[in-house]
């Protein structure tokens, strides 16, 4: 989902809504944009840069998402190359359940965590925060290649993969975090009321990223993806 969490809706002005897709595999939807930047990705890259900078997060997590932009622009070279000058045209059109489904996952792949290490930080709860923002970490990366990816130097496979690639990473660090919020003692890391919601939090993440894994991108995005990306070949 999102695989970048420019975390919203898909609510966007009438002239944007030809050129954007709903991305499913981080909650927020992505559109090809000449600037280099956008709004979304630079908000998503700020969650990057203070996670890493406040030793939120693991080097090894650190060492993913840089690998993951090279490796991606060395697929996008070698092996999935873009077929046209301009922006390949998306995978799905304008759907309303799309962007609902969107919305949840950006609401709790991102904004609920979010608020969690926030109060965490309040409440002194180390073991929580360290235990949720690998993967708040990782779904803010995710955005921001996806937006990378979203333009014409980039392919449809390209662009399936982003998602692919990362939710399959982050399903370990929410793995992780279950582990970690089961084994807390709550008198030791908060309130009550906080050891049930990062219990809760780290469920419907895993369930939800399981699911847009298993039941969403693999058996229907991807191939999607691949078909629309080959028959132009197969017709020449």
């Amino acid at each position: 989902m999102s695989g970048g969490v420019g975390p919203t809706s898909d609510i966007v002005l009438p002239k944007e809504e030809q050129d954007q897709e709903p991305n499913p595999i981080n909650p927020i939807p992505s559109q090809d944009r000449q600037s280099l930047l956008t709004f979304r990705q630079l908000n998503a890259l700020a969650v990057v840069t203070v996670f890493s900078a406040t030793g939120m997060v693991g080097i090894e997590d650190c060492a993913f998402a840089i690998f993951s932009f090279f490796y991606i622009y060395f697929l996008s070279k070698a092996a999935f190359p873009a077929l046209t000058p301009r922006a390949e045209p998306p995978v799905f059109g304008k759907s309303r359940l799309l962007g609902v489904y969107v919305a949840i996952g950006a609401l709790i792949g991102l904004f609920l965590p979010i608020g969690y290490i926030f109060e965490g930080i309040y409440e002194g709860d180390k073991e929580g925060i360290k235990a949720a923002a690998p993967h708040v970490f990782l779904l803010s990366a995710q955005i921001f290649m996806e937006g990378m990816t979203f333009s014409h130097r980039f392919s449809l496979p390209i662009r399936a993969f982003v998602p692919v690639f990362y939710n399959t990473k982050r399903l370990f660090t929410i793995a992780e975090w279950l582990k970690t919020e089961i084994g807390k003692a709550e008198e030791e890391h908060g309130s009550t009321m906080r050891l049930h919601v990062g219990q809760g939090l780290a469920v419907a993440n895993l369930v939800f990223w399981s699911f847009n894994l298993f039941g969403f991108l693999l058996p229907v995005y991807f191939p999607k993806a691949f078909q629309k990306y080959y028959s132009p070949k197969v017709k020449d």
